[in-house]
C-alpha cells in the first residue's frame, strides 16, 4: 500500500529538498572556489617569501636573511615556509640541506616561477621554485630559490572557509525549514476551517458549500458541491421511486388480500375455484410488477457486473426473438429483420434481452385492437449498433412521448406497470447509449441506439476479430 503523507509534510518536502540540492550544489561550489583562493593565496605567500629570501641572500652573500624576511618564513600565511638556495653549480648557498622529493626537473632555465607538489620529509608539500640571476661574492649566475609549506595549512584554511559557509547555509535552511513549517500551517487553515464546517453538518444536510474559500481549493469546493447535488438528487429520486413503488404495490397486495379472504369464504367449490383463478391471476400480476421495480434498479447500473461479455449480437438477438415469441398473442405477427452479420459486442446480454421483452410486451399491452404486426429489426452503423421495435397498433401521442418514459407513467390504455419503457431507456444508457420513439401513425416504434464497445467498461478479453 502507497503510503500517505500529510499535506503540509509535502509542501516542506517539495520546498526544502530543491532548496536542500540548491545548497549542496553551492557548498561544492564553495570548496571548490576555496580551494581555487587557497591555492592562488599561499601561492602568493610563498612567491613573495622566494623573492625576499632570493634578495636578502644577494644582499648578504648568504650570509644571513632579514629580520623581515625571518619573520615572513616563520609564519607566512599562518604556517612555517622551508627555503633553500643553489648557485649555478648546484652548491647550497643557504638554506635547508634536505630538498622535497618530487620538484620537477627541467633542462631549460624558467623565465617564471614553478609552483609544485611534492613531499618534504614524508610529509605533502607545495612550493615555488624561483631562478634569478645573480652575483654572490663576485660569482655570478643563475641561482635557484626554493621555499615550500607544508600542505595542511592550505587545507585547514579551506575546511574552515567551507565549514563556516556551510553553518550559515545550514542555518539558513533550518531558519526556511521552520518557517515553511508554520507557514504552511497557516496557509492551510482555510482547508481546516472547510473540514471543521463539513465535519459539523448532518448526515442529512447535502445543501451548498457558501463559504468564501482560496482560489486554489474553489475547484473541491466545487467538485463537492456538484457530488453533494448529485447525491441529493439520486436520494430524491430513490425516495420518489420507493413512494411510488409503494403505491403501486399497494392495490394489487390489497387486492390479492381481498382475493384470499374471498377464497376463504366462498361457500362452494366452482366459487372457491374461480377466487383462486383470480387470487392466482392478481399474484402473476403483482410478482410481474415487482419483477419490473427490481429490474428497473438494476438497469441504472453503470459498470460491467459478470454478466458483461463479447457476443454475437446477430445470434443474440435472433434468440431474444425466440424468447419474444411467446409474449405474443393469436392474431399478430413477430418478424425479424437483423442485419449485424459477424459483429460482436460487449454487452450484457441478460439485460438487453429484458429490453427486447419489454420493449414487445409494451407493443402487446398499448398496440389495441388495430395491432397486427410487431416488427424487430437491428443493424449497425459505425461504432453504433441498434435495436428497434416497431408496431402498427395505436401508438402514443407525440405530445406524450417524453412522458412515456417517465416512471409508472400511463399514456393510453393498458394494463402495464409504466416502467417498460424507462426500464429500456436505463439500459440503453448503460450500454454507452440512447433510446428514441418515434410515433408512426399509426404505430409506434422504439430505438436502442448501443455502443459497440461502451465507454469506460473495459472486458476482461480481447475484442473478438469481427
Amino acid at each position: 500500500m502507497t503510503p500517505v503523507y500529510s499535506l503540509r509534510a509535502r509542501l516542506v518536502a517539495i520546498i526544502l529538498v530543491p532548496l536542500g540540492l540548491v545548497a549542496s550544489a553551492v557548498g561544492y561550489w564553495e570548496l571548490k572556489n576555496a580551494e581555487r583562493t587557497a591555492n592562488d593565496v599561499f601561492d602568493r605567500s610563498l612567491l613573495v617569501a622566494a623573492l625576499a629570501v632570493a634578495k636578502d641572500v644577494a644582499v648578504s652573500d648568504g650570509d644571513a636573511l632579514s629580520p623581515v624576511t625571518a619573520q615572513l618564513l616563520e609564519n607566512s600565511s599562518g604556517g612555517l615556509v622551508f627555503y633553500h638556495v643553489y648557485a649555478p653549480d648546484g652548491v647550497i648557498v643557504a638554506g635547508y640541506a634536505t630538498p622535497p622529493v618530487g620538484i620537477p626537473r627541467l633542462d631549460t632555465e624558467l623565465a617564471q616561477p614553478l609552483f609544485f607538489d611534492a613531499t618534504y620529509l614524508g610529509q605533502a608539500v607545495s612550493g615555488v621554485r624561483l631562478q634569478t640571476q645573480t652575483e654572490i661574492e663576485g660569482f655570478s649566475g643563475i641561482f635557484t630559490t626554493t621555499v615550500w609549506q607544508d600542505r595542511t595549512v592550505r587545507t585547514d584554511f579551506v575546511a574552515d572557509l567551507v565549514t563556516r559557509t556551510m553553518l550559515g547555509l545550514g542555518a539558513v535552511l533550518m531558519s526556511l525549514a521552520v518557517i515553511v513549517w508554520f507557514g504552511v500551517r497557516l496557509g492551510l487553515r482555510p482547508l481546516t476551517d472547510l473540514e471543521d464546517a463539513i465535519a459539523r453538518r448532518s448526515s442529512d444536510d447535502l445543501s451548498t458549500i457558501r463559504r468564501a474559500v482560496p482560489e486554489e481549493v474553489r475547484g473541491l469546493t466545487d467538485t463537492l458541491n456538484r457530488l453533494f447535488q448529485q447525491v441529493e438528487a439520486a436520494l430524491g429520486a430513490q425516495s420518489t421511486f420507493i413512494a411510488n413503488a409503494a403505491h403501486q404495490l399497494r392495490n394489487p397486495i390489497a387486492g390479492i388480500l381481498s382475493l384470499a379472504e374471498a377464497t376463504v369464504t366462498a361457500q362452494t367449490p366452482a366459487a372457491t375455484k374461480k377466487r383462486a383463478e383470480d387470487l392466482l391471476d392478481a399474484t402473476r400480476k403483482t410478482a410481474k410488477l415487482t419483477e419490473q421495480l427490481l429490474l428497473h434498479e438494476r438497469s441504472k447500473s453503470f459498470g460491467p457486473t459478470p454478466s458483461w461479455a463479447w457476443h454475437d449480437a446477430q445470434d443474440a438477438v435472433n434468440g431474444w426473438v425466440e424468447t419474444c415469441q411467446p409474449l405474443v398473442p393469436d392474431g399478430v405477427a413477430l418478424e425479424s429483420d437483423v442485419s449485424l452479420g459477424s459483429l460482436q459486442v460487449f454487452m450484457d446480454e441478460v439485460m438487453l434481452n429484458e429490453a427486447l421483452n419489454n420493449l414487445v410486451t409494451n407493443a402487446v399491452l398499448h398496440g389495441g385492437p388495430t395491432l397486427t404486426t410487431i416488427r424487430v429489426a437491428a443493424w449497425r452503423s459505425g461504432d453504433m449498433w441498434s435495436i428497434s421495435v416497431e408496431d402498427d397498433g395505436r401508438g402514443i401521442p407525440k405530445d406524450k412521448i417524453d412522458l412515456a418514459t417517465t416512471r409508472f407513467a400511463q399514456v393510453g390504455a393498458g394494463e402495464g406497470s409504466g416502467l417498460g419503457l424507462s426500464i429500456t431507456q436505463q439500459i440503453a444508457l448503460s450500454h454507452g447509449g440512447a433510446q428514441s420513439l418515434t410515433d408512426l401513425q399509426p404505430g409506434l416504434k422504439v430505438t436502442l441506439d448501443l455502443l459497440v464497445q461502451p465507454a469506460g467498461l473495459a472486458p476482461t478479453a480481447q475484442e473478438p476479430s469481427n
